[in-house]
């Protein structure tokens, strides 16, 4: 089956080595086709134009489109996490050689592509059972940079104290 919707995305001239960086990351990912500049299309020959990849099993294309576009934290990819352990590796290999941490799970990679590192319980760990436990949660998560399972549980379970 096809893929009816896919991400793409812009950079100036580093699609290629940005391709093959998420997929040295990501299970279940390949380079799928690389067009590159030629003599009939105007550009730096030999360089990428497009590359069509995988990551996880889903396609993205990228494209070194010039510098008159730049990727920013408003479109971000997020990444479902299945324990603390992946949040880690994940975590320290988008951010490694230049990548930034940001806030609330979120960092930047070195290539400026916005991620969200996020466990797969999150909406649970968010949600409100009416006694402040997602508001604890969430106010816990707004005070991380990576985020912290554990402590994002442990935040559900505090009890506010009478008189504080």
């Amino acid at each position: 089956m096809i893929q009816k919707i896919s991400t793409f995305l812009w950079f100036d001239t580093e699609a290629e080595e940005a391709a093959h960086f998420y997929v040295s990351i990501f299970k279940n990912s390949e380079i799928r086709e690389l067009r590159r500049f030629s003599d009939e299309v105007p550009g730096p020959k030999g360089k990428a134009l497009i590359v069509d990849f995988v990551l996880d099993g889903q396609r993205f294309i990228a494209l070194n489109g010039g510098p008159d576009q730049k990727l920013t934290p408003a479109m971000s990819l997020m990444v479902f996490c299945e324990s603390q352990q992946e949040i880690d590796e994940l975590w320290g290999k988008l951010t490694a050689d230049g990548g930034e941490p940001g806030v609330c799970g979120w960092l930047t990679d070195r290539f400026g592509l916005s991620w969200q590192i996020v466990p797969d319980t999150l909406t649970e760990l968010l949600q409100e059972v009416g006694d402040g436990a997602g508001d604890r949660a969430m106010k816990a998560l707004m005070e991380m940079t990576k985020l912290d399972v554990a402590a994002l549980r442990d935040a559900r379970k505090q009890k506010v104290q009478a008189g504080l």
